[in-house]
């Protein structure tokens, strides 16, 4: 019979922590190494197919029951793994939701002619001289005003990948330039989530945190922007030369006019309301096949037996508008919700493992192991960050790669006289921003989902997520802006 005496847990922000006192580091990190080594030879050697097209879903499942052997060799019941599993599932309910209703978007508003509308304009006003900062600047923009990144790319993202690819410009780099600027809006937006659950977790206030972490996103931000300023002098594009041509043929096959920006304003305006993003992408959806009987009634007709057939057919399935011109017949095509199942697909297999590994005790006992290595400042602040990547990458939940850490090391800043705005402003630095760079975490598969772009395409051109850590690193080493509790008089 399993004994569970040994299994203890504690609740944070309704994330439930599971400490295993049968379970050693080494055994917690056998799941991690065996999951990482079939991904990495599944990525690199096997062109994401090993197992078939969802390879990578296999592998997290593979992971899965190693971990709940491991589990049962550590006397952990099924039914405290299945728990898990369950609260993960019921965690990402309103995510999934989110990615189906923006895969009914992404066609509504292709069928409708707002996507072709925003690309058409954006042509004229965005020159690839100036393409790629300027769409850090406006994904900032959004994302600070609706404080969600995964609004931003819904919305302003879709629309900044469509003008970008018809200039010519590599995916990966746009992708990167909007994720970077998302998250930087996310991270000090009042009204994001994870800006809010930080400092809950830390003990500090949101103002203070939000002041405190622009000392390191900032310099981050401009880095980012002086980076695709370069890049964007520097690049070869096929498509300035021939916008002239582009323009002519969207002007062509689509009814283009300003009314149809009506559709994606009305969708900000909701999300700025702090209206559900359900229900604000839900109207986004409804007002495009509305406007696609109004506007596009040429473009409906060829695409189905009917009107109506058509853009149901856009909301569920396939889509796809043929032009004259190659690049614009790859732009104009959707994938509706079935687009949207693959990326629902992995984030569910995530959350099996990663419920399994919670379950288990898997979780609290790593981030507790570097807990107990870091003896110095430096070691503290590097620990907090390796043990938010960590989860991010086991876990595959950005908001467990903040709660964790936070309840972890809470204790440890304190005992430094470190104030918890240092722990607060770490745990964002590391574990908000460098969950995007996971494809299998709930906001890689989100963010490669929606921008039609691969984690491997835009990793290296999210400079502003992966330049975080380090940013962090920076200032602990050289002890910039490292604040000190009001009683500790230690340097």
């Amino acid at each position: 019979m399993q004994d569970e005496k040994n299994i203890s847990e504690f609740k944070a922000n309704d994330q439930t922590i599971i400490e295993n006192k049968e379970l050693n580091f080494l055994e917690a990190l056998i799941p991690v190494i065996l999951l990482m080594a079939l991904l990495f030879y599944n990525i690199i050697f096997a062109d994401g197919e090993l197992l078939g097209e969802y390879s990578n879903q296999i592998i997290l499942l593979i992971g899965g029951v190693i971990a709940a052997i491991v589990g049962f060799f550590n006397k952990v019941s099924i039914n405290r793994m299945a728990t898990e599993i369950w609260e993960n599932l019921k965690s990402v309910f309103i995510p999934i939701m989110i990615l189906f209703l923006v895969g009914a978007l992404a066609g509504t508003w292709l069928i409708s002619g707002v996507i072709p509308a925003m690309v058409y304009y954006g042509l004229q006003v965005l020159s690839p001289e100036i393409f790629l900062p300027a769409s850090v600047i406006i994904a900032a923009v959004i994302s600070i005003a609706t404080g969600s990144s995964w609004t931003t790319s819904a919305t302003v993202g879709i629309a900044l990948v469509g003008i970008g690819t018809a200039l010519g410009i590599n995916p990966g780099m746009i992708a990167g330039a909007v994720i970077s600027g998302a998250y930087f809006g996310d991270k000090m937006s009042p009204l994001s989530d994870t800006t809010n659950l930080a400092p809950a977790m830390a003990g500090t206030d949101l103002f203070t945190h939000i002041k405190y972490m622009s000392l390191t996103t900032v310099p981050t931000i401009i880095v980012t922007l002086i980076v695709f300023g370069v890049l964007s002098f520097t690049i070869t594009t096929s498509g300035s030369a021939d916008v002239s041509n582009l323009l002519n043929t969207i002007d062509f096959t689509f009814n283009i006019t300003p009314w149809l920006f009506l559709v994606p304003l009305a969708v900000i305006g909701l999300i700025l309301l702090k209206t559900k993003p359900l229900t604000a992408l839900t109207t986004g959806v409804l007002l495009a096949a509305i406007f696609a009987f109004i506007f596009q009634p040429d473009v409906l007709n060829s695409l189905g037996e009917s009107k109506l057939s058509s853009v149901i057919t856009s909301v569920f399935t396939d889509t796809q508008i043929t032009t004259e011109n190659e690049k614009l017949n790859d732009l104009f095509s959707a994938g509706g919700m079935k687009g949207m199942l693959w990326t629902i697909y992995l984030i569910i297999c995530a959350m099996v493992f990663g419920g399994i590994m919670d379950g288990i005790g898997a979780l609290s006992r790593i981030t507790s192991a570097l807990l107990s290595v870091a003896t110095s400042v430096f070691g503290l602040f590097a620990s907090t960050v390796v043990s938010c990547l960590g989860l991010n990458t086991i876990a595959s939940d950005q908001y467990l790669a903040i709660v964790i850490p936070g309840k972890m090391f809470k204790k440890a800043f304190e005992d430094k006289g470190l104030a918890p705005e240092n722990l607060s402003r770490t745990l964002e630095d590391s574990g908000t921003v460098t969950s995007v760079l996971i494809p299998w975490n709930t906001c890689g598969a989100y963010q490669s989902g929606v921008l039609g772009v691969g984690v491997a395409e835009y990793f290296f051109y999210a400079i502003f997520n992966w330049l975080s850590p380090f940013t962090t690193l920076l200032f602990a080493a050289f002890s910039i802006k490292i604040k000190q509790l009001k009683s500790s008089k230690n340097a």
